[in-house]
């Protein structure tokens, strides 16, 4: 097929040798196969933020430091230069997050370097060396939802004690390779300590996962293991191999009185404070 423009660079340079065919396009970017050397890989081609259908940029880069102080001031102002290197973190985000969740044990596509906007990273195949289908695309037995569950909650432990919440996980950004769940699509990754929205985005990743594989093994409904998982977490006791149960009873706290009646206190002292000054502008006319 002709290369499309983002993947041209990489062939003058040597890094790709050819471009076999499109994969797929979704609302980020778009991916092909490609042939570099005698390896066959991925390009993701990552789309310009005008075009992107991802709209919650802003809150999965909170806590994203740079390293650079004018490149962070420029990403603060807005500016054209600082828009650019807001895309700049955006795309090496996923590449970070790839080799920070290998090193760690998740099962996540080897990446092999992130150039001008288009990341390089291993192709997932199937039992018969196909392109892996996702998630969503495959049948399961009850065994294999119970199996595939586990390990991806295993994951989502060694990807929260990574320090990373992936933020957007569900069945369609899970491969199927031949031996079960393999996580793409992190450039949304989220750093656990330094975002506010951690918590309820790993509580979404885990809900929306375990709610896909409760359609083959209904018992999962009724397991919590996003607060199970958040709660060892919080007391520093969250381990790449906890075993978890799913159970989590919330813990009874006695309600602070005194805090209950200040708060109400302060309520009706503001709104007097309200009403005097509505009081004293209509003297004033």
């Amino acid at each position: 097929m002709k290369t499309p423009k983002r993947i041209q660079p990489l062939v003058d340079d040597g890094l790709v040798d050819e471009v076999i065919r499109s994969l797929m396009s979704g609302k980020e970017a778009s991916v092909y196969i490609v042939r570099c050397g005698s390896e066959i890989r991925c390009a993701k081609v990552y789309k310009d933020a005008s075009q992107r259908s991802f709209k919650q940029a802003t809150q999965y880069q909170e806590g994203r430091k740079s390293r650079n102080s004018r490149r962070a001031r420029a990403m603060e102002k807005g500016s054209r230069f600082g828009r650019e290197q807001q895309e700049t973190s955006w795309h090496s985000a996923e590449v970070d997050a790839l080799y920070r969740l290998a090193e760690a044990g998740v099962r996540v596509p080897q990446p092999f370097g992130c150039f001008e906007g288009v990341l390089l990273m291993e192709l997932i195949t199937d039992v018969d060396g196909d392109v892996a289908p996702r998630l969503n695309d495959v049948s399961l037995s009850h065994e294999q939802a119970l199996a595939g569950h586990a390990q991806l909650m295993r994951d989502i432990v060694r990807m929260l004690c990574a320090g990373l919440v992936h933020g957007d996980l569900s069945e369609f950004n899970v491969l199927m390779d031949a031996s079960g769940p393999v996580i793409i699509d992190l450039p949304q990754a989220v750093d656990a300590a330094a975002n506010n929205h951690a918590q309820w985005m790993l509580a979404r990743d885990v809900e929306s996962i375990t709610a896909y594989y409760a359609q083959s093994a209904p018992e999962l409904s009724d397991t919590r293991y996003a607060q199970e998982i958040w709660a060892l977490y919080e007391k520093g006791e969250l381990t790449p191999d906890v075993a978890l149960s799913g159970r989590f009873v919330e813990e009874a706290t006695d309600a602070d009185v005194d805090a209950v009646l200040q708060v109400i206190q302060d309520a009706r002292e503001e709104e007097l404070a309200r009403r005097q000054r509505l009081l004293d502008s209509n003297e004033s006319d």
